[in-house]
């Protein structure tokens, strides 16, 4: 059964009032040491504030400007503490099973031959295809806006002779939906569709050319 419910006086009303936004328990000893309440405990004075819309106005995160307590303070140190901590690249768990050593290679799901080259993050940044590896050890930087195309359709052929750098706006000639199926026709006409192909591009090309110098 619930107890009788606690009154307060007009006095203790007001002066819980004037002074609602103390954090509650500083409230709730200064209340009590003033008016000698033993029968009401922080949470009734808690639950009073609550109905009477008698709010602190904290949020519970640090305001623009607020300046944390603990600021310029250094964490109280214990013994046993530095064998706790994790050291600097340390793996543990399902994280030192997963790990797979610097020069590592896999491949894709794509079928690309690919290899480990660095631990930073992101995650993405740590692999690199090995045909553009070995392309740029030979050629440079790939320029941008291109992209390198297998030659002979055997994409774990890393040899920079198997692939060329050509536009990205090939691509989708070479074997998107209206392609020419690069990748699977035979050897002997892969030539002759990347020449055709390139064609085509550069024509588009001139005729945007053309249209841009038309409108000026």
């Amino acid at each position: 059964m619930r107890g009788a419910p606690i009154t307060y006086s007009a006095a203790e009303l007001a002066w819980i009032e004037a002074r609602h936004e103390m954090p509650r328990r500083d409230l709730f000893a200064a209340f009590v040491a003033t008016f000698g309440r033993s029968d009401v405990t922080q949470a009734n004075l808690t639950a009073l504030c609550k109905r009477r819309g008698w709010l602190t106005g904290r949020t519970g995160r640090y305001e623009p400007g607020q300046t944390p307590q603990n600021k310029g303070k250094k964490m109280p140190y214990h013994p046993n503490s530095a064998a706790t901590r994790f050291k600097k690249g340390h793996r543990g768990g399902v994280a030192e099973k997963k790990y797979k050593p610097i020069g590592t290679e896999r491949v894709t799901k794509y079928g690309y031959l690919e290899r480990k080259v660095n631990d930073d993050m992101p995650l993405q940044a740590r692999w690199r295809a090995v045909h553009l590896i070995h392309w740029e050890e030979r050629n440079g930087p790939l320029p941008k806006g291109y992209a390198l195309k297998c030659l002979d359709g055997d994409k774990l052929n890393t040899d920079p002779a198997n692939w060329e750098a050509i536009p990205r706006a090939l691509l989708p000639r070479l074997n998107g939906r209206f392609g020419r199926n690069y990748d699977t026709a035979p050897a002997e006409l892969k030539p002759t569709i990347m020449t055709i192909t390139k064609l085509e591009h550069r024509a588009r090309e001139l005729r945007q050319q053309e249209r841009k110098e038309d409108a000026t």
